[in-house]
């Protein structure tokens, strides 16, 4: 299978993984609550179970190692997706929302860290670099995708069971379509393994960073539907938010793509810092807040992920699916983080306003660290030759 095709289906993974299977909650959220299964607090408490689940797929993933394990992983999430995706079409009420919620969380780290680290690999070892990027515009194609079909429901007034069942088809219809070209892993050489179970500077501060990331863009990406629903009264208006959140990520990540190398922080701090404004656009709640969220939190979302990835190879070429995990990780905190804090926004004040400020400044915190951290000349120059 050539390296080209197996990097489009990789994308294509990443487009069900997680447009489908982590993020088909957002669009679905204002029908489960018109339809009473909870309220805009218990929302918040799913979408955490959903980013719990993140969390412990990605610290697993960190210790497959053997291909055995790497393949496993990422069949068994892509496959964990379109079922549990079935499953909420029979799922009614908190309880059951929250722990499928927590199983595709699962999975879609496990796709998620095995993708990053095989197509970072495959694309440096045949000079694919651009190409390889671009593998992180799926999740915004897939975001763009749910969306699409989640106005398609409401113009034809299906319920969320009925929505679930056309996720469930759209997922499995893209897994049987991509589940043959997906790259391979291989065993890890030895002198691969010394390094990456050696210290790398700068990770740390770059896991804080993409914490902070998590707790900053997750409350527009779990909200932006319910934020727009409630601005637009229910009109079908309100279901294009999504779907042009996805398309802006996923045009933000081709436009990120096209940089010259070796400017990794410059773009990884104006990525955070236009996701921040962009969290306080959607604090104006009209048309145009609401409107300017969607292109400065959507544009730069998988930009931001795609620069975090390429700024931990610079800094540690060959720890590539080790960081990978453990970033997740940081991210997936990050995010369980953020529902969290609108819960309590929600209860004690009624709106989210609060939780919306200190994302906002959150994701300022963290432009100023990337800005402020060592350049890593070093693990930058390592990273352009292994490239």
């Amino acid at each position: 299978m050539s390296p080209f095709v197996q990097l489009l289906a990789s994308a294509v993974a990443l487009m069900m993984a997680m447009g489908i299977g982590r993020f088909a909650l957002t669009p679905q959220l204002p029908t489960l609550i018109a339809e009473g299964q909870f309220d805009l607090t218990a929302a918040g408490l799913v979408a955490a179970a959903n980013y719990l689940g993140y969390f412990l797929g990605a610290v697993d993933a960190m210790f497959a190692r053997q291909p055995a394990q790497v393949r496993l992983r990422l069949h068994a999430g892509l496959w964990l997706c379109v079922v549990l995706t079935l499953a909420s079409t029979a799922a009614e009420g908190f309880w059951s929302h929250l722990l499928l919620r927590f199983g595709t969380g699962v999975a879609s780290a496990w796709v998620l860290v095995m993708i990053t680290s095989l197509t970072q690999q495959l694309a440096a070892a045949h000079g694919l670099q651009r190409l390889g990027a671009l593998v992180f515009a799926g999740p915004g194609l897939g975001i763009a995708l749910t969306g699409l079909l989640a106005l398609a429901a409401h113009v034809l007034g299906l319920g969320s069971a009925g929505l679930w069942l056309v996720y469930a088809l759209a997922a499995l219809i893209l897994l049987l379509a991509v589940r043959r070209g997906l790259p391979q892993a291989v065993a890890p050489a030895a002198s691969a393994v010394q390094v990456s179970s050696a210290r790398s500077p700068g990770i740390a501060r770059l896991g804080l960073v993409y914490a902070l990331y998590g707790v900053g863009y997750i409350l527009p990406a779990t909200f932006l539907s319910q934020m727009a629903n409630q601005r637009f009264h229910g009109h079908w208006l309100a279901d294009l938010f999504w779907p042009a959140f996805g398309l802006a990520a996923a045009l933000g990540v081709g436009l990120v793509s096209l940089r010259r190398p070796g400017r990794t922080r410059g773009w990884l701090t104006a990525t955070l810092w236009l996701q921040g404004l962009g969290v306080l656009a959607c604090l104006m709640g009209d048309g145009l807040g609401l409107g300017l969220g969607v292109l400065l939190c959507g544009a730069p979302f998988l930009a931001c992920m795609q620069l975090v990835m390429q700024r931990s190879r610079e800094l540690a070429p060959q720890a590539t699916q080790r960081n990978a995990g453990l970033l997740t990780a940081c991210f997936a905190l990050g995010q369980l983080s953020g529902p969290l804090l609108a819960t309590l926004s929600n209860h004690y004040s009624g709106s989210l306003q609060p939780a919306l400020l200190l994302a906002a400044g959150g994701l300022g915190l963290a432009g100023v660290l990337v800005v402020t951290g060592s350049s890593g000349r070093l693990g930058c120059r390592v990273g352009t030759r292994t490239a």
